[in-house]
């Protein structure tokens, strides 16, 4: 039998790697885009090395979303049959699978294939690593610990950028195989870093294991003693916790949906929704476009645009200590009023001192607006302000909100 770690730091750290494998995909998709690596190797237009249609890159791009979206609703499936460590190792085989696909890939299809397949990864991770880590963690951490997913997507993003950065130099479609194939490397420690982590108390309870489940909450919350008084608190939670959910009538994913419940659903679906359209996966994805029509090229266009990784990175640490004191609602709020303000303002910037260019701006067709001077300046500030306002908000909050809502 494989020995197994109660720390619960340990058990947050290597969890969240699942999260990690998000911000990689992300930043690898942002950086190489814009590469002429990329832009000839799957060029669909007449003018050579411009790259995919505009359209043909938007599925390119949401086609890993679209494989998130479906794995998510399945994801609770696996996860209550199989466990959430089986489930979340089992997200992990998956992205090695899709990353040898979309590192191979030999024409758009193909890679569109491999990027739905990782998102079969992301859905799942994305879904069960907080619930993982939520029924492990005590109610004092639990906040900081399953915000932590959100640091690690931040940290993800910001390895891969500079990783797609260093390779954008190599010619050919090195540019962009070698950091493509390099993702593979988290989900492999992922893998196996799962095998020496226990599996959560509160689903070996429900598949009545109360043995294994108490012997976890020794290893967790006893740190080895099994008369802790935290051990005996959260055991009893847990039986209490069970019996009320077996003497309640059959419940079915539409009892999600009753009057008692609806306000639950409404608010843990519509977090997920509403903190991925804030606009931050467009400045994610997109930043490279942005920063165009601000007249960045070449290499200042990269380093420029590292810089809003390097600003998630550090800005998501502030939400880390504090957001079991301040509390979840007024910083969703704060961050919706910040994050609107600085998309006004760069929209108004765009629009009023934007001068249109046909073709596009250094030859990308979807920069298709360049602002100069003051504007350029304005613009990169506000993008930068913006990342920094989700960062401690909405980016953290929408993982750690939704679990609770069933505690």
């Amino acid at each position: 039998m494989v020995k197994q770690f109660g720390n619960i730091y340990l058990i947050a750290g290597i969890a969240i790697i699942g999260g990690g494998l998000f911000g990689f995909d992300i930043s690898s998709m942002s950086a190489i885009i814009a590469g002429q690596g990329y832009l000839c190797y799957f060029n669909q237009g007449n003018t050579p090395c411009t790259g995919p249609s505009s359209s043909t890159q938007g599925g390119i791009t949401a086609s890993m979303a679209a494989g998130s979206w479906l794995a998510s609703l399945c994801s609770g499936f696996v996860s209550d049959a199989f466990g959430r460590k089986k489930a979340i190792m089992l997200g992990a085989l998956i992205w090695v699978v899709g990353c040898i696909i979309v590192s191979a890939s030999q024409n758009i299809a193909m890679l569109i294939v491999g990027r739905i397949i990782n998102g079969f990864c992301v859905g799942i991770c994305s879904a069960q690593v907080p619930v993982y880590i939520s029924e492990l963690a005590p109610p004092t951490k639990r906040g900081r610990l399953v915000g932590a997913q959100q640091w690690a997507i931040t940290w993800g993003i910001l390895i891969m950028f500079y990783i797609s950065y260093g390779c954008s130099s190599l010619k050919g479609s090195a540019a962009f195989r070698i950091p493509w194939a390099l993702q593979m490397i988290p989900a492999i420690i992922l893998f196996f870093g799962m095998m020496v982590l226990p599996e959560s108390p509160r689903w070996l309870a429900s598949k009545d294991r109360w043995e294994e489940c108490e012997r976890v909450l020794v290893l967790v919350h006893g740190h080895g003693d099994p008369n802790s008084p935290w051990v005996a608190r959260e055991f009893r939670e847990i039986k209490e916790w069970l019996e009320i959910e077996r003497q309640s009538k059959q419940i079915s994913y539409l009892t999600l949906f009753t009057p008692r419940y609806i306000n639950r659903t409404h608010i843990g679906l519509f977090t997920q929704i509403w903190s991925q359209l804030t606009g931050m996966n467009v400045m994610m994805y997109y930043i490279t476009y942005v920063f165009t029509m601000a007249g960045l090229t070449g290499s200042t266009l990269l380093l420029s645009s590292s810089i809003q990784y390097v600003i998630n990175v550090a800005m998501t640490v502030p939400a880390l200590i504090w957001i079991d004191r301040v509390g979840r609602r007024p910083t969703l709020l704060a961050g919706s009023i910040l994050m609107a303000t600085w998309l006004f303002v760069n929209a108004a910037v765009l629009g009023a001192k934007g001068v249109a260019v046909p073709g596009g701006v250094g030859g990308i067709k979807e920069a298709k607006v360049q602002v100069t001077g003051a504007a350029s300046k304005a613009v990169i500030a506000c993008s930068y302000l913006f990342v920094a306002s989700y960062a401690p908000t909405w980016g953290p909050v929408s993982w750690i909100y939704p679990p609770e809502l069933g505690s």
